[in-house]
């Protein structure tokens, strides 16, 4: 009976070491595990701050452009769009002169927009034409954002008018 407590109690005793050694293998490699996934997540975290820094500037050099362009378009715009405010017709009718060639625009004449149905496809169009997003989306210049943005609002506002004068 003594010799059986002899051998339970050593063979207990190299099980709870390496028990020992395994928890501390297991610790190690826990160790190793997190700390390389807190290096990802701090590289992750490093990369997406210098994504939005560098977005954060160029926003910012765009918006100093847009001021400098507003210098000289905006009395373009106006020069464009004086007597036309509210005017629907008028202003889809001259848009060619204001956006350019570059812009996509096919110029509709005066007479074709008689309808109000002839005069909601060429808004319809026009929108296409000006509208922030389909901008963004084809890479255009800030100088054409910029313009396209006024014409955008102008063609809004006189669509509104349109629409509750035709009502």
């Amino acid at each position: 009976d003594n010799q059986f407590q002899k051998t339970a109690s050593n063979d207990h005793g190299r099980s709870t070491d390496s028990c020992n050694q395994a928890s501390e293998f297991e610790s190690a490699l826990r160790h190793k595990a997190r700390s390389e996934r807190h290096q990802r997540t701090a590289e992750r975290a490093e990369k997406a701050l210098a994504e939005k820094n560098m977005r954060d500037m160029l926003a910012q050099r765009e918006q100093t452009e847009k001021h400098r362009l507003a210098e000289f378009l905006d009395p373009e715009i106006k020069r464009w769009s004086n007597g036309k405010e509210g005017n629907l017709r008028a202003l889809l009718s001259t848009l060619q002169y204001i956006l350019g060639s570059d812009s996509g625009w096919q110029s509709v004449p005066l007479t074709d927009l008689i309808t109000a149905a002839a005069v909601k496809k060429a808004y319809r169009k026009a929108t296409l034409c000006v509208h922030p997003d389909k901008l963004q989306q084809r890479g255009a210049t800030i100088r054409q954002k910029y313009i396209c943005e006024k014409v955008f609002d102008l063609l809004k506002e006189a669509w509104n008018k349109f629409n509750s004068a035709e009502r």
